[in-house]
């Protein structure tokens, strides 16, 4: 006697076919988990760079990662936005674009996106975040509220 009951099996193939489709559709889904900075929470906050190499940012510079692969954020004169798709702890960002506008602090901006490009690594530790580089770059944030 067979414990499988084949005949209700070969009757019902197709609404067990139907049946199940979703629910592996689903269990594929939750394998692609998004594996980014903006997956580990990043996301979750506006971060504001407040050191740099060990010394203040007098700046004001901020960066988000609003969905995954995104980045954007406010520089000291222009806000930005580009790309970040490397899986945590590795961080790389491309394309990066800005609006063109002027002011003091334009060589600080350029300073904060050339460090911004240069960055290898990311680490995140409750509302601090750390960006740093192979090349003696490091770059803290902080979590500011909303």
């Amino acid at each position: 006697m067979s414990l499988v009951p084949w005949g209700f099996l070969c009757q019902n193939a197709s609404m067990l076919r139907t049946a199940l489709l979703p629910l592996i559709a689903l269990a594929l889904a939750a394998c692609q988990k998004d594996e980014t900075l903006t997956g580990y929470g990043g996301a979750d906050a506006v971060w504001q760079l407040v050191e740099v190499n060990g010394q203040s940012f007098s700046a004001r510079a901020e960066i988000e990662f609003p969905a995954e692969g995104d980045v954007t954020g406010q520089g000291p004169c222009n806000s930005f936005s580009g790309k970040q798709t490397l899986p945590y702890p590795w961080i790389k960002i491309e394309n990066l674009a800005a609006t063109r506008a002027a002011c003091p602090d334009l060589e600080a901006e350029g300073a904060f996106f050339a460090m911004l490009m240069a960055a290898s690594q990311v680490e995140i530790a409750g509302d601090t975040m750390i960006l740093s580089s192979d090349h003696n770059l490091q770059m803290i944030f902080t979590a500011q509220p909303d």
